[in-house]
């Protein structure tokens, strides 16, 4: 009974090498050029390798996101996003209660108002929360606006180049020859302080910026040899820009789109501290400039919407500086 079975045992093995042998032989006929050219590759080899290589890139991109003060900021940014979305169930008071004609003004904190009262007996802390709503509602539509607008532009002027770069570039030059908040205080002046007309001046001021910004990243784009390959192939003009040279130079725009949601809310608290803010919005910089003439008897009622924009501004910057230093870890020693 042992005889057949060690036998089976040994037809199993022989016909498990045979196996094996004709395996490494049928994969040496197909890849002897690798086996017999110096330098070649192999097809398969070569996609696992590129998927690793981007696998390690992007635990090496959140590993430099994880410093301090980027991850600081990432927490201050979800504080001010969470007061934004949810105001009604973390304020203390209603929007309606926020914005009446009570009584008390001026009012030091007391239990039922932690920060005091301000203005007409309005209580700080609820204002300051709405205030939240109110500055990233008009920052970000505007933001987007900026972003999308010159980068399209940035992008047609820098490919076509000739007349039409020179064109679009002057008209850019001709608002960025202006203060930025001097033609949004004109502009809000003679078409009116509603919110929709704050969110599209913003809006458009910001496009000649980043038309600039990303022209000189697509001038030197567009003579790198991929985009050339792309026209051989026969891919036309729009397919060339935006989706060959377009994502090869975003990532500064990325970067200054964070940065500049902070001067965003800066800019526009200082429209509101003169007075060129929507009147039936809750904004920071309204409150400190009704404040302003009650530092010694009410200061927290100015100090706490000046506070929210310190922190709000502040978190985006540290958040733009942490993503610049993850994009090009070489400018962290400069």
């Amino acid at each position: 009974m042992e005889k057949p079975y060690q036998l089976e045992l040994e037809e199993i093995e022989v016909e498990e090498e045979e196996r094996v042998s004709k395996q490494v032989i049928s994969w040496a006929f197909r890849n002897a050029k690798f086996l017999l050219v110096p330098a070649s590759r192999l097809d398969d080899l070569t996609k696992r390798q590129f998927e690793h290589e981007k696998l390690i890139s992007k635990r090496k991109f959140l590993r430099r996101l994880k410093s301090i003060l980027t991850v600081l900021g990432i927490v201050i940014i979800l504080f001010i996003v969470t007061l934004a979305v949810f105001p009604h169930w973390l304020s203390p008071y209603s929007f309606e209660q926020a914005t009446a004609y009570l009584t008390g003004s001026w009012d030091p904190p007391s239990p039922g108002h932690p920060l005091g009262k301000s203005s007409f007996g309005r209580d700080v802390l609820a204002r300051m929360i709405f205030g939240a709503r109110t500055s990233l509602t008009i920052a970000l539509p505007a933001i987007l606006m900026n972003v999308t607008g010159g980068v399209i532009i940035g992008v047609i002027a820098a490919y076509y180049r000739g007349w039409v770069d020179s064109i679009i570039m002057r008209i850019c030059d001709v608002f960025l020859a202006f203060p930025g908040l001097v033609l949004a205080l004109v502009f809000i002046a003679i078409f009116g302080r509603k919110l929709e007309m704050i969110i599209l001046v913003w809006g458009v001021l910001g496009i000649p910026y980043y038309a600039r910004l990303i022209r000189g990243n697509v001038l030197q784009a567009r003579e790198l040899p991929y985009v050339d390959a792309a026209r051989v192939a026969g891919a036309g003009d729009w397919r060339i820009m935006f989706r060959h040279i377009l994502p090869n130079t975003i990532q500064p725009i990325i970067v200054s789109f964070t940065f500049d949601i902070g001067t965003m809310v800066l800019g526009l608290a200082a429209l509101a501290y003169l007075g060129f803010s929507d009147p039936d919005m809750i904004e920071w910089g309204n409150d400190i400039s009704v404040a302003r003439l009650r530092l010694h008897t009410s200061p927290i009622a100015a100090l706490a919407p000046g506070f929210m924009i310190l922190i709000c501004v502040l978190g985006f910057m540290l958040l733009g500086d942490g993503l610049r230093d993850a994009f090009d870890p070489r400018l962290r020693n400069l």
